[in-house]
C-alpha cells in the first residue's frame, strides 16, 4: 500500500479490512463459545459496553457496588435505548426485549457462570488488581477474563490470577454504545483461542477491531499524548489554547486538544490543591474553571456552550509560563503537534507493539477523529514524506530527548520508501501460544 497509487478511501477500506487478520493465528483456531457476558462497573463506559451485547442479543450481567449506582446506570441504558427508538430506529418494543438480558446485581459472586467478563472500573491498578483477584476465585474454567483499561500494564493485572492466558483487553471507546473502534490489547500470555474470540465478539456487536500490543496507552492513546505534550509546550512558548485548536482544527480534527479537555473536564485526575505535571490545567481548575461543565476551562462558555478565547485563562498562562505574546503560524503549529504523532507510530512498530502500519491508520480514523482525506496518522506520513517529519522531529528532538526521531524515520528519510510498507516484524508478545 502506497498513498502515491491509492485513494484514501480505498486505502481505508482495505485497511479496515486488514486490521481483522492475525497473523500467525492457526486458520480454524477454536473459539470459545460466549452465551454470557459479566460487565463490572455501570457508570458510563461499563453501561456503554452491555449495551452492545444486550443488543446483539447476548445476556449481560452487570455488577455495582452500591444500589444507588446500579439504578442510575441501568435507568442511563434504559433512556438511550428509549431516545433510539423515539427516533424511529428501532420498534419500540425493542427497548423492553434489551433491557429483558440485563441482570443488575450487587453480587460480583453472579459472574461464576458468565463466558466473558469485561472490568470497566476506574483507571487505578489497584483498583483493577483486586478486581482481577476477585474474579480469579469466582469464575468458571475457560471464561475470559478482560480489562477495559485505556492503556495500564495488562501482564501486570494478568499476573493477579492463576490463567493469565485468559485475560485480554478490550478497550472500547467512550461512549461505548456508539464509538466504533476497539483496540485488543494482546497481552504476554494470552492465548490464541482468546484472541481469535476477542476478534469474532468484536464483529458480533458491529465493532471495528485492531489487535495490538500492552505498552503505556497501547497504540491509539500513546499517540495521542504526543500531540498533548506539544499542545502544552506551546503554551510555554506564548502560543494561546484557541490558536493551537484553530490549527488542528484547520488540519481537519472537529476538536483541538484544548476543546476536547473542556469539553471532557478538567478536573479528571485532578484534585482540590494537587500539584500535577500540569500546573496551568491545576490553576485553572483552583478557581473551578474545570470545563464546559461548569461554564468556563481554557475557554469561556455562555448559556448554550458557545466558546470563545479567555483574557483569564490568557492571564493564568503567563503568569505560570512567563511567555511573552508570540505567534505561530497554523502551519508550524500542524507540523509540531501532528508529526510527532507519526514519528510515535514508526517507534510502535519498531517496538512491535501493533500488527501492521495501516493499523494504526485504523485507530485514529475509527476511534480519535483523525480526519478522513488524510487517512491517518502513517498514510499522512507518506503525504508529507519522511524528510520532512524528520526534520521537524530534529527540532522537536533537540528540545526533549521523548521526541527523537525514530531511527526507522530516519532510514525512511536517507532512502526513501513508505510509512505504509514497513514491515518490521509485525506484533509480538512475550510468549502468548
Amino acid at each position: 500500500m502506497t498513498t502515491a497509487t491509492m485513494d484514501v478511501g480505498d486505502y481505508l477500506g482495505q485497511a479496515g479490512k486488514l486490521a481483522w487478520e492475525v497473523p500467525g493465528l492457526a486458520p480454524g483456531t477454536a473459539k470459545r463459545p460466549v452465551k454470557t457476558v459479566g460487565i463490572i462497573g455501570a457508570g458510563t463506559m461499563g453501561g456503554g459496553i452491555a449495551m452492545n451485547f444486550l443488543t446483539a442479543g447476548i445476556p449481560v450481567t452487570i455488577v455495582e457496588t452500591k444500589q444507588e449506582a446500579l439504578d442510575r446506570g441501568t435507568k442511563v441504558m434504559r433512556g438511550n435505548y428509549q431516545r433510539s427508538a423515539d427516533k424511529g430506529r428501532f420498534p419500540q418494543e425493542e427497548v423492553d426485549l434489551r433491557m429483558g438480558r440485563l441482570t443488575p446485581t450487587l453480587n460480583m459472586e453472579d459472574l461464576a457462570e458468565c463466558d466473558l467478563i469485561i472490568e470497566a472500573v476506574f483507571e487505578d491498578m489497584g483498583v483493577k488488581k483486586e478486581v482481577f483477584t476477585k474474579l480469579d476465585a469466582i469464575c468458571k474454567p475457560g471464561a475470559i477474563l478482560a480489562t477495559n483499561s485505556s492503556g495500564l500494564d495488562i501482564d501486570e493485572i494478568a499476573a493477579m490470577t492463576k490463567r493469565p492466558e485468559d485475560v485480554i483487553g478490550l478497550h472500547f471507546f467512550s461512549p461505548a454504545n456508539v464509538m466504533k473502534l476497539l483496540e485488543i490489547v494482546r497481552a504476554d500470555e494470552t492465548r490464541d483461542d482468546v484472541v481469535a474470540t476477542s476478534m469474532d465478539i468484536a464483529k458480533e456487536i458491529n465493532k471495528i477491531a485492531a489487535l495490538v500490543g500492552v505498552c503505556p496507552g497501547f497504540v491509539g492513546n500513546r499517540i495521542l499524548r504526543m500531540r498533548q505534550v506539544q499542545a502544552n509546550k506551546l503554551l510555554y512558548k506564548g502560543v494561546m489554547p484557541w490558536d493551537v485548536d484553530a490549527a488542528i482544527n484547520a488540519f481537519g480534527f472537529k476538536m483541538g486538544p484544548y476543546q476536547m479537555s473542556d469539553l471532557a473536564g478538567l478536573d479528571i485526575g485532578w484534585s482540590k490543591g494537587a500539584k500535577t505535571q500540569n500546573p496551568i490545567r491545576d490553576a485553572l481548575c483552583e478557581i473551578d474553571r474545570r470545563g464546559q461543565k461548569t461554564g468556563a476551562g481554557f475557554y469561556d462558555y455562555d448559556e448554550n456552550r458557545n466558546r470563545t478565547p479567555s483574557p483569564v485563562t490568557e492571564k493564568i498562562i503567563k503568569e505560570i509560563t512567563g511567555a511573552g505574546d508570540a505567534t505561530m503560524s497554523q502551519d508550524e503549529i500542524i507540523e509540531t503537534c501532528i508529526f510527532p504523532m507519526i514519528n510515535e507510530g514508526v517507534k510502535i512498530l519498531e517496538d512491535n507493539k501493533a500488527q501492521r502500519p495501516s493499523d494504526i491508520d485504523v485507530i485514529w480514523i475509527n476511534g480519535y477523529g483523525w480526519p478522513q482525506d488524510k487517512g491517518g496518522p502513517m498514510f499522512y506520513g507518506d503525504m508529507v514524506g519522511a524528510r520532512a517529519v524528520l526534520a521537524r522531529m530534529e527540532k522537536l528532538g533537540a528540545e526533549d530527548p521523548e521526541f527523537v526521531p525514530a531511527e526507522t524515520l530516519k532510514k525512511l528519510a536517507a532512502e526513501g520508501g513508505s510509512f505504509l510498507d514497513l514491515d518490521l516484524g509485525g506484533l509480538k508478545t512475550g510468549q502468548g501460544k
